[in-house]
């Protein structure tokens, strides 16, 4: 009794001790990281105001922001380049979470930059990457060993999140879930909740208004309402697959092209330009006005999300700074809005769906995008976003919009890996048929190959007369 006291005694010591330090170290994250996104919001606003002055010749200033962007990028922080989250991810898988400081003022300058100019990007990259910055050097004044710094990173990631889309549950899971697919980062979980809502309320305190999205009505939970949304969730998962390969297939391309960054940047802004002559301006900058406007039911312009999808690969590939989750929520409402129309069903229900859908299935984070939804649009959506996401989830396959990802587990047994745990981008698998219905098929063959045959020639094989009745067959 007394060893086992002891043992109780120690462990809930140690426990205890995990606890107050993380408790401690997260609470600090998040008010270092909702600070930081409170002065990047309030500045991205300012910038967006100033180039809305120059009314609808606002767009012409494009091809000089992605310049602008590139060459303080390229001068001042490398490590800035491209949508954040992407490069945080593969700093916690490479680099123990290590993140040069100065990347974090270099990032959020580039980044206005882009987007006030009319670029095609979001706002959760800068964030992430600023809150995970600014979490890797307090881990190095504290000299944490790597293992607590990749703690503190992820809560960093957790932090800018929340603090970015006011959503302070969904942001930490997102933040866990968004590292691996197929694995959550558990032993982070409580430092990632404590940061994110300590980011999320020091950030609303410091001026950040979070618009109520909440939707007033939803149908009833029935089978016909849950057949229209499952088949919705497969239409996300490919509407996903599509913008995941929109993005990366433009960014091959670009990079094969042999000019200067500058020149490649000013080119693609032009045009870029020269699109929007034939297909709008809608598809620069945030796209926050379409967003909230698909989710509250109005009728937007159909193929609007594919054009998004190349918008946005253009604006990145040519070295525009900034996230890739806001143009993937234009993307799912937009799709979102589209399906609904064509089934004639509800616009606003189906387009707030699409808006967390495409993002299970793109970011490979169906359990955040959930929750997302009900932080967003009420508890009332829970189930019907749930069954699309995790759908679209399996549908989009071993893809994703942050190619440093781990593959840590499959979707489907009927695929092999090696097993190691490799960039999604780099996983090799084949097909594992004993996994598939094709055994059980062959096998259902060769068991009745004999009726079948027998059918093929024209009946059954005639069985042999019986002797007649009263004789002993002799």
């Amino acid at each position: 009794m007394r060893r086992w006291f002891s043992d109780v005694a120690r462990e809930e010591l140690v426990l205890g001790y995990a606890f107050v330090k993380w408790a401690v170290l997260s609470v600090a994250a998040g008010v270092v990281v909702g600070a930081a996104a409170a002065v990047f919001l309030l500045l991205l606003g300012k910038g967006i105001g100033a180039a809305g002055l120059l009314g609808r010749f606002r767009v012409l200033l494009l091809p000089f922001g992605l310049v602008a962007s590139v060459f303080t990028v390229r001068t001042l922080a490398p490590e800035a380049a491209g949508h954040g989250t992407e490069k945080v991810i593969e700093a916690v898988h490479q680099r123990s979470g290590r993140i040069s400081l100065p990347t974090v003022p270099v990032k959020l300058a580039a980044t206005i930059i882009t987007i006030a100019s009319g670029g095609s990007a979001g706002k959760e990259g800068p964030c992430a990457q600023i809150g995970a910055g600014l979490t890797s050097a307090m881990a190095g004044l504290l000299r944490l060993n790597d293992a607590d710094r990749k703690k503190l990173v992820v809560c960093g990631i957790s932090a800018g999140f929340s603090a970015i889309f006011g959503t302070p549950v969904s942001g930490a899971i997102f933040g866990l879930e968004v590292l691996y697919i197929g694995q959550v980062y558990y032993d982070v979980m409580l430092p990632a909740f404590i940061s994110g809502i300590v980011a999320f309320q020091t950030a609303a305190h410091l001026g950040v208004h979070y618009a109520d999205q909440s939707l007033a009505a939803f149908p009833a939970l029935a089978s016909s309402s849950l057949a229209w949304v499952a088949l919705s969730g497969l239409f996300f998962g490919l509407v996903a697959l599509i913008h995941i390969e929109i993005v990366s297939v433009t960014e091959r391309y670009l990079k094969g092209i042999t000019a200067r960054p500058e020149v490649k940047a000013f080119g693609s802004g032009v045009a870029l330009l020269l699109l929007s002559l034939l297909l709008g301006t809608r598809y620069f900058g945030l796209g926050t006005e379409f967003i909230e406007a698909a989710v509250s039911g109005e009728p937007v312009q159909g193929g609007a999300f594919l054009v998004k999808s190349f918008f946005t690969g253009v604006t990145l590939a040519a070295g525009g700074t900034g996230g890739i989750l806001t143009p993937t929520f234009f993307v799912g409402a937009g799709a979102g809005s589209f399906f609904a129309s064509l089934f004639h069903l509800d616009l606003s229900l189906f387009s707030s769906i699409g808006f967390v859908a495409v993002l299970a299935g793109a970011a490979n984070t169906p359990i955040a995008a959930t929750i997302m939804a009900t932080e967003l649009f009420g508890g009332g959506i829970a189930s019907f976003a749930a069954v699309a996401c995790i759908i679209s989830f399996a549908i989009s396959g071993h893809r994703s919009i942050y190619p440093s990802q781990i593959l840590a587990r499959p979707k489907s047994r009927v695929f092999q890996f090696s097993g190691e745990k490799v960039a999604v981008d780099k996983h090799s698998h084949k097909i594992n048929l004993s996994e598939t219905i094709i055994p059980t098929v062959v096998s259902w063959l060769r068991g009745n190959w004999e009726s079948l045959t027998r059918l093929s020639r024209g009946g059954k094989k005639r069985s042999a007369p019986k002797d007649p009745p009263g004789q002993d067959g002799e």
